[in-house]
């Protein structure tokens, strides 16, 4: 008996459909193990040191004054943004998309209210602000950074700032220097420039994939459940700075300058001072010189110049008298004298997972899903467009990297927050996805939901 062809254009949605289903009903229950089995440790050992494991916040079910915005906007992109996603021009569509999602950040940030979710943010014990008094000679500061580092010494660090290069705490003190003084402009600062990250995206996959396929992500990075997270980290800041990394470096080896390159290597040079984990990134760089090797064989400049541009901040840095890889021993040792080293491995190298879930949405399960069956179908030799072979192969990368991060054991906990760089790299997975609008609702749900039911902290 033979079988229809019409029957079997039928079956394969269905069949991917189901399959995508099944992939996110097992990401659901990865974050209801996670939740479960956290409170049960929390409870009876007090060695997970957060309130809601797995996410860092506490239970604090709230509206605020963004909770009107924060609505307005998730009916607004989930109607009109696939539509308005093909439709506009291009560079129209890269600042529809900056706005749509600053809209999206501030809104989630102010259902907090402006001294909670915004302004007091970064003047929290833990973090940047705290110590801009103590940067008055910024040349002797950075000389004697590595000797606050590890508790016990005289006058440490607080966590973030010893948990950082001292590039991430010079942003604010720089600001600080040009007159935006306060928690405010701090919390601006981190919520604009972070944005940014979501037009960086999709600059690079329009380059290395298509057009289409980035005009089909668009909505999705607008609509990212990580703005919770964004508004108002450093590391949301962090993330702009990883993804135009590799924005410029995509545009270096597709387009017709080859001086983008240098740019791609200054941005990593200063990823690599404000995160020690951002390393990692040197993977992603790497997936995008893999997709654009005729390019670099070609013009072999495009290396030279990378190299040369990531050589400007460590070298700046150094003459200044920080020496990154004494810094990174001394956190290193600071990690595990301290709540690093009783959080317990075994927990969080799959509970981090189940954060992963949260900021990227469910939406990003299914997308990868799919990027994986385009990967596993090339390999078998079946067809599938070279566009989506080469963005699954990105986003493969940055699952990749995550996953080393996970692995080495120094993120367990507030990787919600940690890992937002690497999440931005998630998301164009799901162009892949059909019914867009569905998936969408899905994302804005679960970002309001986080947002009006927990109080995230950091």
């Amino acid at each position: 008996m033979t079988r229809s062809p019409h029957r079997d254009r039928q079956a394969a949605p269905s069949a991917g459909l189901a399959a995508d289903l099944l992939a996110v009903l097992a990401a659901a229950l990865l974050v209801l193990a996670a939740v479960l089995v956290g409170r049960h440790l929390q409870d009876t050992y007090r060695n997970l040191f957060v309130h809601w494991p797995p996410i860092f916040a506490d239970w604090d079910p709230h509206v605020g004054p963004g909770t009107p915005a924060a609505l307005l906007v998730a009916v607004a992109v989930v109607a009109y943004g696939p539509n308005l996603a093909v439709r506009l021009p291009w560079r129209g569509l890269l600042g529809a998309a900056w706005g749509a999602c600053l809209a999206w950040t501030w809104s989630l940030a102010l259902v907090d209210g402006w001294q909670r979710g915004v302004a007091g943010r970064l003047t929290s014990p833990n973090e940047y602000l705290t110590v801009i008094g103590r940067w008055h000679d910024i040349p002797a500061t950075l000389r004697d950074f590595t000797h606050h580092i590890v508790s016990g010494t005289p006058a440490p660090w607080p966590a973030h700032i010893a948990g950082h290069p001292p590039a991430a705490t010079l942003t604010f003190v720089l600001l600080d220097r040009i007159g935006l003084h306060g928690g405010g402009w701090a919390g601006a600062w981190c919520i604009t420039v972070g944005s940014t990250a979501c037009v960086a995206v999709l600059v690079a996959v329009r380059a290395l994939a298509d057009e289409r396929l980035a005009r089909r992500a668009a909505p999705f990075l607008v609509m990212a459940p990580a703005a919770v997270w964004v508004g108002a980290s450093a590391d949301g800041y962090f993330a702009a700075v990883a993804a135009w990394t590799v924005a410029l470096l995509a545009l270096a080896v597709t387009g017709r300058s080859v001086a983008w390159a240098a740019g791609a290597g200054l941005l990593y040079g200063l990823t690599c001072y404000l995160s020690y984990g951002l390393t990692l990134f040197a993977l992603i760089g790497a997936a995008v010189l893999v997709l654009g090797r005729r390019r670099v064989r070609a013009r072999p400049v495009v290396l030279a110049l990378l190299v040369a541009g990531a050589a400007v901040v460590p070298v700046v840095f150094t003459l200044a008298g920080f020496d990154w890889w004494q810094g990174y021993r001394l956190l290193v040792t600071r990690y595990y004298h301290g709540v690093g080293g009783t959080r317990p491995y075994g927990y969080w190298v799959w509970a981090n997972l189940a954060c992963t879930v949260v900021i990227t949405g469910l939406a990003t399960v299914a997308g990868l899903r799919r990027a994986g069956a385009v990967l596993v179908g090339h390999r078998r030799h079946r067809s599938a467009p070279v566009a989506e072979k080469r963005l699954a192969f990105l986003v493969g990368a940055a699952l990749l990297a995550l996953l080393l991060a996970d692995l080495s054991g120094m993120s367990k906990a507030e990787t919600e927050r940690i890992w937002l760089p690497f999440a931005m790299w998630l998301l164009p997975a799901c162009a892949f996805l059909p019914r867009p609008r569905a998936w969408l609702t899905a994302q804005a749900l679960l970002a309001l939901l986080v947002n009006h039911l927990l109080f995230t902290g950091w």
